[in-house]
């Protein structure tokens, strides 16, 4: 099965709406292709998402009685043999509404993930704890600012803030290319003792709100801080606890700031 393959059939086989056969063709793929089960593992708290958020639609009984009447007279002046075909046909088209209907949810809530808050705060979460249980921490490993930004150009479309922050007690230690909500991501890595911090940067979505205010959330016992610059939106997760969380973000900020006014300043 081709990487192609298996990613149109992720959100069927999120759902189990996959043939056994078609199943099986998809987990032996995702088992060998990292690329594939990084798509998989975002798709899952999408569809825990749907699952809890989006009502239960249920028909009403009017509707449900009509529809049981016009398959109980299209039933009854048929032979047994043309029934059984009609029976099978009735099933068939039921599970193909249900399936098409599944996937365009499906779909149209992955659209909106990158601008759903609590989507955004799971998907960080998952990136951050994937970065520490796969030992793929950094792609690059460099306590240099000056390293780390440069080798973002060609990676991701946009220049991401590189602050280095050692003086005030969290080193550099790297950065790597990750994904939130299927876009493109800088992802840098900063330490506070035996702590990790990701730092996830990503270009903000045309109508975001623009607002420099810091959100906080915590997923699992992790914590999340997160803030609107410009057109980037900015994500620091750690197990820290908050409040070292916050004077590392305000740490980040001020440095970024600072960098930024001199840059603008004319060179005499």
């Amino acid at each position: 099965m081709t990487c192609d393959s298996a990613r149109t059939m992720l959100s069927g086989y999120l759902d189990n709406e996959l043939l056994a056969s078609e199943a099986m063709a998809v987990s032996s793929h995702l088992e060998t292709c990292a690329a594939c089960r990084q798509d998989y593992d975002a798709l899952r708290p999408i569809g825990t998402a749907m699952r809890h958020h989006l009502p239960m639609l249920t028909a009403p009984d009017l509707l449900r009685s009509r529809v049981g009447a016009a398959l109980r007279t299209a039933h009854a002046g048929r032979p047994a043999g043309r029934r059984r075909r009609a029976f099978w046909l009735r099933q068939i088209a039921a599970g193909l509404v249900i399936a098409v209907a599944s996937s365009a949810v499906t779909r149209a809530v992955l659209r909106r993930a990158p601008s759903d808050s609590g989507i955004a705060v799971r998907d960080v979460v998952a990136r951050h704890v994937r970065s520490l249980m796969t030992n793929h921490l950094t792609d690059i490993v460099s306590t240099d600012e000056h390293s780390v930004k440069p080798w973002f150009d060609g990676r991701v479309p946009f220049a991401p803030d590189v602050a280095r922050l050692e003086d005030v007690g969290f080193p550099l230690a790297g950065g790597r290319v990750d994904t939130v909500g299927h876009e493109p991501t800088a992802a840098l890595v900063y330490r506070r003792r035996k702590h990790v911090i990701n730092v996830f940067t990503w270009p903000a979505h045309p109508g975001a709100r623009a607002s420099d205010e810091i959100l906080s959330d915590t997923e699992h016992g992790y914590h999340v801080l997160r803030w609107t610059r410009g057109d980037m939106q900015f994500a620091a997760v750690s197990d820290l606890a908050t409040i070292e969380l916050r004077e590392f973000v305000d740490a980040f900020r001020r440095s970024r700031s600072t960098a930024r006014i001199e840059a603008e300043q004319p060179k005499r």
